[in-house]
């Protein structure tokens, strides 16, 4: 028989990061970490006609590492990535670095969702499939939110036409990358409490 407790209590105020033992290391090695998997992440990267903004797997990885890392380490990580890459790392989409490309909001947008998704997450955000999913559709909203006007600014479209250039062709893969997070996380938790 066992004795241990379930997870959501034995969580409660916990992301998945904070299961690996405290130390600074630990800390300089998940933001980095965090950073770096976006970076990889990002080179998955396919071409939209008719828009400037790539399909790519950083918007997933972004939530990703907001939601395992918690807010304070998720926004780090991607303010590292946004950093490194602004300096010339051509670890953004399509091996793109600098700040005066066109899709460079989504990754302002990637910096405050993985800070709200991290937020999210110490309240049991990514617990259950159903709360994974509104997390990850508040993480994309947010993404879209800064991304989408930064876009129509940077090409001098109007809303709607970054709208559709910007946002309606992502809506599926957004959807996919949704449900593999939704069927991830909580498993992990799952995982977790087993090992308890």
């Amino acid at each position: 028989m066992s004795t241990a407790a379930p997870v959501s209590s034995l969580r409660s105020g916990t992301v998945l990061a904070d299961l690996i033992p405290a130390s600074r290391v630990r800390e300089l090695a998940l933001v980095v970490g965090g950073a770096a998997l976006t970076g990889i992440a990002a080179q998955i990267a396919v071409p939209v006609p008719g828009s400037p903004v790539p399909v790519s797997g950083q918007t997933f990885a972004a939530l990703l590492v907001g939601t395992a890392l918690g807010a304070r380490r998720g926004f780090l990580s991607l303010g590292l990535y946004a950093v490194v890459g602004m300096a010339g790392v051509p670890w953004f989409a399509e091996g793109a670095s600098g700040w005066s490309m066109a899709s460079f909001g989504y990754i302002l947008g990637m910096l405050l969702a993985a800070t709200v998704v991290g937020s999210l997450a110490r309240r049991g955000g990514d617990r259950s499939v159903l709360r994974t999913a509104g997390t990850m559709a508040l993480g994309s909203a947010i993404i879209y939110a800064v991304g989408v006007p930064y876009l129509a600014l940077a090409t001098g479209m109007t809303l709607g036409q970054a709208v559709a250039a910007g946002l309606v062709p992502f809506l599926i893969g957004d959807a996919l990358k949704a449900a593999l997070a939704m069927g991830a996380l909580p498993a992990a938790w799952k995982l977790v409490g087993r090992k308890d």
